[in-house]
Order: structure tokens, then C-alpha cells, then sequence
């Protein structure tokens, strides 16, 4: 079966939200929906049956530079690519699957490095941190010039080199079902002159790499054709994001993916910016994004998918998603809390009380961060889900403003 995507129904309250369905060789994702990060072909702490079982994942993404590294993507594609090699299947068929480009280890290993400055950042942190210059390359494990980007591996310190040619021949061998453009990851702390010419670079790599994916044809560890999505940059700005997806739009790609730097307070106007432009009948997905507001906010402007590390990072240090806001299980008040981890008696951690996990934790279980992990992603993903039903049915602007005052605990 090939790549398709279906607008099932659109917002009658907004004017891009949609509901639709992405249709892959390894079968269908429902949108919204919220994509599950496994880097290195495994989500940390959970086993491949809990992400499809408990969290009710449609799909996972894995990171193209650490597989890369290891276990090396031909080895991958002897196992007829990452969904196979790490189990993601039902019936003996693999699931759905994506990877990143690798763009976003050029951010981290680049111009991020050293200064503790995440894709999002608020505009007073912007404000009060030194802008970096393109020109500081000092210490940086990833170095870039306009044909590609040279870095040092995290493993051993080995260089090695992505070009645009490369990262599509890996991300071949790797048998995504959909995979990403490379492309350049600014920092929010680049000035504008900068993401100007990261843009332009983004555009020139991906038609570059859209010549490659079509001249390697059918997947070689799946013997299916990939579906390729290229990246939409320009930061904050609204100039340069639109001029970006002006360029992506006059590409034939099979979906976008937005990507790159964000100010916090204007992430949704980005988003907006970007999806105005871009072709209706493509999907677009989110990358990195996984704040609870933040994912609301994609939807309402048009976002179909999303993905990000942070449900099992937080987890794993004991924090929790509820509907009543971010919980740490580490705090004191939670050792006699009696009450279920969920309150949905229909989610696998509804069975485990909040003092039990927060007693692994406190001794140090490996289980701890397997609940929690659990916990999380059904969270995003059932956030997700809900909104889906909330704009089939009409009312997805009371859903997203209920949840937020509840969440966040506004209008108190």
C-alpha cells in the first residue's frame, strides 16, 4: 500500500484544525495524534508490547544520528529496518514507523552546546542570554558549511559526515515507513541574519535530498516506498517561516514536518504562519513538541502529529501528567497517597497507587520509571485522541479551554 492522507473533518470552530488519517504501507494513523520517541529503536523502559498495549501508541520515531552511530543502519536494515530489529509489530507485521533527519543533532551537538538553551525559549531568557554568533564554533561537536555537517560522535569522538545524499541513504536502510528531509535546526538564540541563511541552506538540502530519496526508490530494508516530508524553519520570525514554507510548498514532498527554534509565547502564531501556507491536503508534523498547551495549540492551528522525548525523560525523574496539572512523586506528600496513579480506571496505571510508585522511586526500582513512562505517553496520546473527537464532534474550543484552566489552573 502507498503513502495517502485523508481529511476526515475539518473544525467547523477554526479554520485549520482537522481530523484525518495517515494512510502507511505498515498501516493507518489516526489524527491528531502524538508519536512516540524511541531514539535508539527502544523507548526507554518499556518494551515494544507496553507502548502498543498500555500507551496505545500508533506509531514510534527513532533518531536517525544514534542509530547511525549503533548499532549502524546497515545492520538495521539487515533486520528489514527498525520496526522489525526492535519488535514494533502486530501479527507478525510491523507498525508504522518515522524518523528525524538527524538536523536536530546539529542544533544540539552545534550551536546549543554549552549554552543550556533548549528549541524553545521564553522571550525574556532570549533577552538575557548573549546571542550566539555563527562564527563561535569553539568546542562544538558538530560543525556546519553548506554542503553538509561534519561532528563527532557522543559514543567514541569519531568524525563523521552528513550530507543531505547521506542522511536520505540512511534513513533508507533504517525503512521508516515516513522520514524527514536534513535540514538545520537553529538555536532561538541565533540572530535573525543567521536563521535567514539557515533557511536557505535548509531549502538547497532539501531539494537535494528529495533528488536522492527519489533516486534510491523503495526502502532497502523494506523493499516499500518511504514516505519523505520536508522541514520548514526560520525560528521566530514570521518573515522567514513563511518564506520557508512558501519554499517547501513548491516542493514535491508527501508531508512537512516544522521544526527548529521557537519563542514560547508565540509558538502557535508560528505554527499558524507556517500552516496557512502549506498545502491542505499534506500532512504537517510538529517536531519536538510536547508540552500539553503547546500540543493544544498545534491543533487548533493545524498540526497532525507531534513527537517529543519529553513524556518519559520527565518520568523517568518521577514527574507525572495529570488533568490537574504536573506532579512530582518525589515530594514527601505523595508517600501516603492512596489514590491511583490514573484516574481512568481504563488506563493500565489506574492499578498502581501514587504512593507505591513513588515508593520505587524512592528506592530506586527499575519499575518506577516503566509506570511513569507508561503513564505519560498515554497521557499525550489520549490528549491527542480526545481532541480528535472533540473536533469530529464540534466542540474542540471548550475541550482545549477546559482542559487548560484545569491544567494549568487558570481563571481561579
Amino acid at each position: 500500500m502507498s503513502f495517502s492522507f485523508d481529511i476526515e473533518k475539518k473544525s467547523t470552530e477554526v479554520n485549520l484544525a482537522r481530523a484525518g488519517v495517515i494512510h502507511t504501507p505498515h498501516g493507518d494513523i489516526q489524527t491528531p495524534a502524538f508519536i512516540t520517541v524511541g531514539t535508539k529503536a527502544t523507548v526507554k523502559s518499556l518494551t515494544p508490547e507496553d507502548v502498543s498495549k498500555y500507551v496505545g501508541s500508533q506509531a514510534v520515531l527513532a533518531n536517525t544520528y544514534h542509530l547511525y552511530l549503533q548499532p549502524g543502519d546497515e545492520i538495521v536494515s539487515k533486520h528489514g529496518g527498525f520496526a522489525k530489529m526492535m519488535n514494533w509489530q502486530k501479527d507478525n507485521k510491523p507498525l508504522p514507523t518515522f524518523t528525524d533527519s538527524g538536523g536536530f543533532q546539529v542544533f544540539s551537538l552545534g550551536q546549543a552546546l554549552g549554552h543550556g538553551v533548549s528549541k524553545i525559549a521564553t522571550s525574556e531568557e532570549i533577552s538575557k542570554r548573549e546571542t550566539i554568533e555563527e562564527t563561535s564554533n569553539h568546542e562544538k561537536l558538530a560543525h556546519i558549511d553548506d554542503d553538509g555537517v561534519t561532528f563527532n560522535s557522543v559514543v567514541d569522538g569519531s568524525k563523521h559526515r552528513f550530507t543531505p545524499e547521506i542522511s536520505m541513504q540512511i534513513q533508507h536502510n533504517l525503512g521508516a515507513d515516513i522520514f524527514f528531509a536534513f535540514d538545520e535546526c537553529t538555536s532561538p538564540l541565533a540572530p535573525k541574519d543567521y536563521q535567514r541563511k539557515a533557511i536557505s541552506r535548509t531549502y538547497e538540502w532539501a531539494k537535494r535530498s528529495l533528488a536522492e530519496h527519489k533516486k534510491l526508490g523503495v526502502s532497502k530494508a523494506t523493499g516499500e516506498v518511504q514516505a519523505l516530508f520536508g522541514i520548514v524553519q526560520g525560528g521566530a520570525y514570521e518573515d522567514l517561516r513563511k518564506e520557508s514554507a512558501h519554499h517547501m510548498a513548491e516542493l514535491d514532498f508527501d508531508g512537512y514536518g516544522i521544526g527548529g527554534s521557537f519563542t514560547k509565547e508565540d509558538m502557535g502564531n508560528a505554527v499558524r504562519w507556517v500552516n496557512e501556507i502549506l498545502p491542505e491536503n499534506k500532512p504537517r508534523h510538529l517536531l519536538g513538541i510536547g508540552e500539553p498547551i503547546d500540543i493544544l495549540l498545534g491543533i487548533e492551528n493545524g498540526i497532525d502529529t507531534f513527537d517529543c522525548v519529553s513524556p518519559t525523560r520527565i518520568a523517568r525523574n518521577g514527574a507525572i501528567y495529570t488533568y490537574d496539572g504536573r506532579i512530582n512523586l518525589h515530594n514527601a506528600k505523595f508517600r501516603e497517597d492512596m489514590s491511583p496513579l490514573s484516574d481512568d480506571a481504563s488506563w493500565y496505571t489506574h492499578k498502581y497507587t501514587k504512593s507505591y510508585v513513588a515508593h520505587l522511586f524512592k528506592a530506586d526500582e527499575m519499575l518506577a520509571s516503566t509506570l511513569a513512562s507508561i503513564h505519560n505517553l498515554k497521557f499525550l496520546t489520549t490528549l491527542c485522541e480526545d481532541a480528535r473527537k472533540h473536533i469530529i464532534s464540534g466542540t474542540f474550543l471548550k475541550f482545549k479551554e477546559d482542559f487548560i484552566k484545569r491544567y494549568y489552573k487558570t481563571g481561579e
